[in-house]
């Protein structure tokens, strides 16, 4: 419905012939954008620490390189019983956490070309870094053991991803004033995930879950492998509605909207889900190759 009111309106601006609206500036113009960015939750449980997972909880708290040094923080800290809980394999998860993605950014840099019809095309790249956050409860395999006034310890898990995209769009512009310009953009991107991190926070320290391994458990005499990105080329397709202020000389000043579909690619989390931006974009020089 919105692309059907947007090309009447374009039809509506163009056919009226005593209209003062100047038609928007052909030619080629180079831009920035910055915005907010809210993913889709639909992949964020890859970094639960679930045991399905590539990156899991027990990899690490339950191996001897790292789960001695969990053990003794906690003793230390008191908040566990070293009588009642006297190893690190009695440590247990008896909740996982369910994760989202937190509000984040996307910044990027494209080429915009206008054809004196109002029509054009747009070719921009995109990087967004986003943080995945949860809380995990910790306790014993006996029940037993855990110091205060809870009967688990409550833990944080985080994750670390960024995500690339290259988007390609057909655009329509139609003045709106003397100065003011709506767009619409319907285009498709294509994304490339890149994991970067997965850390759970116990008693306060830190540690990554992150399998740099090889599925196998970092006990003594195992060591680090090169890591292979957990995530993928994924794709999609999207609209944009902007408004747009011409600045005389120089270029555009527009702010929209932005609604992506998009296949994300992570190790046995992929999946189709929503992401929104809210933005500002600055086009510069309105280079025209047309007489």
């Amino acid at each position: 419905m919105m692309v059907v009111a947007m090309l009447m309106l374009a039809q509506t601006a163009t056919a009226d012939p005593g209209s003062d609206d100047k038609p928007p500036s052909p030619g080629l113009s180079v831009f920035a954008n910055a915005g907010g960015f809210w993913a889709d939750r639909v992949t964020a449980n890859f970094y639960s620490g679930r045991e399905e997972n590539a990156n899991t909880i027990y990899r690490v708290l339950h191996s001897n390189t790292y789960g001695e040094q969990i053990w003794t923080s906690l003793v230390n800290q008191g908040l566990i019983s070293p009588s009642a809980i006297s190893s690190y394999s009695q440590l247990q998860v008896v909740e996982y956490p369910d994760m989202y993605y937190r509000i984040s950014y996307q910044i990027g840099l494209g080429l915009h070309y206008v054809y004196r019809s109002g029509f054009g095309w747009l070719l921009r790249f995109d990087m967004a870094r986003l943080n995945a956050i949860g809380a995990f409860n910790l306790s014993s395999n006996n029940g037993t053991g855990v110091l205060g006034s809870d009967p688990y310890i409550r833990c944080g898990m985080l994750g670390k991803e960024d995500r690339i995209s290259i988007d390609v769009a057909l655009t329509r512009s139609v003045a709106l004033n003397d100065v003011l310009d709506l767009e619409l953009d319907l285009g498709a991107s294509l994304i490339n995930t890149k994991v970067q991190d997965n850390l759970m926070e116990i008693g306060g320290g830190a540690w990554s879950i992150l399998d740099v391994w090889g599925g196998r458990s970092p006990d003594y005499g195992v060591g680090d492998y090169t890591y292979i990105n957990q995530g993928g080329i994924g794709y999609g397709v999207f609209v944009s509605l902007l408004v747009g202020y011409n600045v005389p000389e120089v270029g555009t000043i527009k702010a929209g909207y932005s609604c992506y579909q998009t296949r994300t690619v992570l190790e046995d989390y992929t999946a189709w889900g929503w992401q929104h931006m809210l933005g500002i974009r600055f086009e510069m020089n309105n280079f025209s190759f047309i007489n």
